[in-house]
């Protein structure tokens, strides 16, 4: 949630970063407008209370109980009580709309509302060059007897799938492995965390109300099926004051994932690239403001490392403004090359987000020498998300008879070496 100082003391660098993001700025002063009135509703009640300490102290020192006194008191009372209603009324006016503003982009994100103004960082690795037309993952993993789509189909609907003994152990191995490396060599510390949470959670990382929509929800109970552990891990110290000394924090979760996708048909919807349940590890940090955008680096060398251990080549791409996600003030994208699909597959996204989140979840530290509490920092990455790693792996270790070979990093963890041709 964007700070209400901020847009009081600078309102035209709100609009202009809201105009960056593709976002209507006239939010900007209607917000400036009602908080105006409210500190102004504050302040005419200060005055009327100051008024009512006045009049019962002279009340008080009368022998007598002077009838306009009384009155006075009385009417006085009940403006301070209509007062208090229509401030609070205007403080939820106002937080209701800084609910729904994005986040600020930091100054060196891109200009830009399209994927086509994402900025190009870098690229590891050489694409893979066969000697046969490789096969996109739709068609081998059926071949291989690995994914079945017609029992997810058939379980759950669309956007669904079943992958089977040696697809089901390659996805396994994948998520323990990533989750050993990131908490025996990254020093993240492994959370398991629920996957059903309250409506506050999803408030305080962004995804509410803005993207109801696109969530599960148990109406009755008011449950939520989260979109991503990011959720869960924003609210880990959820309304809390944090240590001087106890950040930076570094979590890692692996979670399902739950999103009502609405893409329209086209290549989006072929195969597993775009399901409404998905596995993923996550990485969360909490750190102090100073230091949150090289903490941003580091976050993005992690999720790479993870690529590069695979042998999978990518490239990272510096969002725009416009395609940052709504929490996000500075983000990457980790992309991956698919070659049975000929494309680039997002499987990591990589954010700063600065004290919005924060702000949302209450999460605060006290500052060194016992200064005030300040709101910390939070950034999230994919570390990294299936099943398209699983694509990436399937695609890229493909040979010519059918079979796949296993990255050598995960073997230990799959206990073979290859998915063998039917």
């Amino acid at each position: 949630m964007l700070s209400i100082e901020l847009i009081r003391s600078d309102p035209e660098h709100v609009r202009r970063a809201l105009a960056r993001r593709g976002e209507d700025a006239a939010a900007v002063d209607q917000v400036a407008e009602l908080d105006s009135r409210r500190r102004g509703a504050i302040q005419r009640g200060d005055g009327l209370r100051a008024r009512r300490n006045e009049a019962s102290r002279q009340i008080g020192q009368s022998r007598e109980r002077p009838p306009e006194l009384i009155e006075e008191l009385r009417r006085v009372g009940e403006e301070i009580r209509s007062l208090e209603q229509e401030a609070a009324q205007l403080e939820d006016e106002v937080r209701g709309i800084l609910m729904g503003l994005p986040n600020i982009p930091r100054e060196d994100v891109p200009d830009g509302l399209t994927e086509d103004d994402n900025l190009p960082v870098r690229s590891w690795g050489d694409l893979p060059s066969f000697d046969f037309d490789p096969r996109p993952h739709w068609d081998l993993g059926p071949e291989l007897g690995i994914i079945d789509f017609q029992t997810g189909v058939k379980l759950a609907g669309p956007r669904s799938f079943v992958l089977t003994g040696r697809g089901a152990r390659l996805e396994r191995a994948l998520i323990n492995w990533m989750l050993d490396l990131h908490t025996g060599e990254h020093g993240y510390l492994e959370m398991h965390v629920p996957a059903v949470v309250k409506r506050e959670m999803l408030e305080g990382s962004g995804n509410l109300p803005k993207f109801a929509d696109n969530l599960y929800h148990d109406e009755e109970d008011d449950a939520w099926l989260i979109p991503t552990a990011e959720v869960p891990l924003t609210n880990l110290h959820r309304d809390e004051v944090l240590a001087a000394d106890a950040l930076p924090l570094y979590y890692t979760a692996h979670t399902p994932c739950f999103r009502r996708e609405k893409a329209a048909a086209g290549r989006d919807t072929r195969g597993i690239k775009r399901v409404r349940q998905f596995d993923k590890v996550e990485m969360y940090k909490f750190v102090e403001p100073e230091t949150s955008d090289e903490e941003l680096e580091t976050l993005l060398a992690d999720a790479e490392e993870v690529c590069r251990r695979l042998g999978l080549p990518y490239r990272v791409l510096k969002l725009c403004a416009g395609e940052m996600g709504f929490a996000s003030a500075k983000s990457y994208d980790i992309e991956v090359w698919a070659p049975g699909c000929r494309e680039w597959l997002e499987v990591s996204s990589c954010s700063n987000c600065t004290d919005f989140q924060a702000r949302r979840a209450g999460v605060r530290y006290r500052g060194k020498g016992g200064s005030g509490a300040r709101y910390v920092h939070t950034l999230n990455g994919s570390g990294l998300a299936l099943p398209r790693v699983v694509i990436a792996v399937l695609e890229s270790f493909q040979r010519a008879d059918g079979s796949v070979l296993v990255p050598e990093v995960v073997r230990p963890y799959t206990g073979f070496d290859e998915i063998p041709a039917p």
